[in-house]
């Protein structure tokens, strides 16, 4: 799964700490885009959360339609065109062709 993959949490990116130095970055800016990519990571880890849920959900369901018996031959709608043109000739008989 995907938590193999990802090193960092959203929560490992809002308590990174950086040192400061004499001509370091703005610590303000540097909060503040961090506050975006968590919220980004956040969400980005929820919609793949419920991809996986969904995945998980679709593949079940496949399993269950490849499980049921296959429909009865003669099912097409040529089978159902030509029983019901038989059906026809035998109800009406040849009083349909005269």
């Amino acid at each position: 799964m995907l938590s193999d993959k990802v090193k960092l949490t959203a929560k490992d990116i809002l308590e990174k700490e950086f040192k400061t130095s004499f001509r370091g970055y703005s610590q303000e800016e540097v909060d503040k885009f961090l506050d975006y990519v968590i919220k980004d990571y956040e969400a980005f880890h929820q919609e793949i959360e419920e991809l996986q849920q969904e995945n998980l959900r679709l593949k079940r369901q496949a399993d269950e339609v490849s499980k049921r018996p296959s429909q009865p031959a003669g099912n097409t709608n040529f089978d159902i065109l030509k029983r019901l043109s038989n059906l026809e000739k035998h109800v009406f008989g040849s009083k349909l062709f005269e």
